[in-house]
């Protein structure tokens, strides 16, 4: 016959193993959480980033070229017909709420935008273009997804000079 009090301390044991595995296991999901987020994050901004380009590309001489608002990409009014550059507001994956940080162009239209959060992030390296400048960032409110025209380089013709 087993000592008295043998089987208790063995459940004890079981119990302290089970809550261990436990957190290990939230722990992990709690960061593929995270971490799809993040793929998400990059996502949202690069539908954001293209619907800055296209409303920058389709602005008519003479306009401003980034929008007043984020609505303004929904359906723009410089248009007679339905002009949308995005399909909806994204909410924030990070944040869950669709409150941007808005990067303002020098002439106060937004030109970008970036998470509220200031959590720091997992995804450290490895990014895509346009995104490699994320490297090394320590929160995600430093993800700023922009669109700003590339310089254009105007060539000059050559004066042919004579033999």
């Amino acid at each position: 016959m087993p000592p008295k009090g043998f089987t208790y301390l063995g459940l004890v044991i079981f119990v302290a193993i089970l809550g261990i595995v436990s957190a290990a296991a939230a722990e992990l999901g709690s960061i593929a959480r995270r971490r799809s987020a993040e793929a998400e994050l990059l996502f949202v901004g690069a539908q954001f980033r293209a619907a800055l380009k296209s409303y920058y590309e389709a602005t008519p001489r003479g306009s401003n070229p980034y929008p007043s608002s984020l609505q303004v990409l929904l359906k723009d009014p410089r248009f007679p017909t339905v002009v949308r550059h995005l399909r909806q507001i994204y909410p924030d994956p990070i944040t869950g709420r669709t409150d941007w940080l808005l990067v303002m162009a020098p002439g106060g239209e937004i030109m970008g935008i970036s998470s509220a959060s200031a959590r720091r992030p997992i995804k450290t390296a490895g990014f895509p273009e346009p995104f490699v400048t994320f490297a090394g960032k320590s929160s995600y409110s430093e993800w700023v997804f922009y669109y700003q025209m590339s310089p254009v380089t105007v060539a000059r013709p050559s004066v042919a000079t004579a033999p």
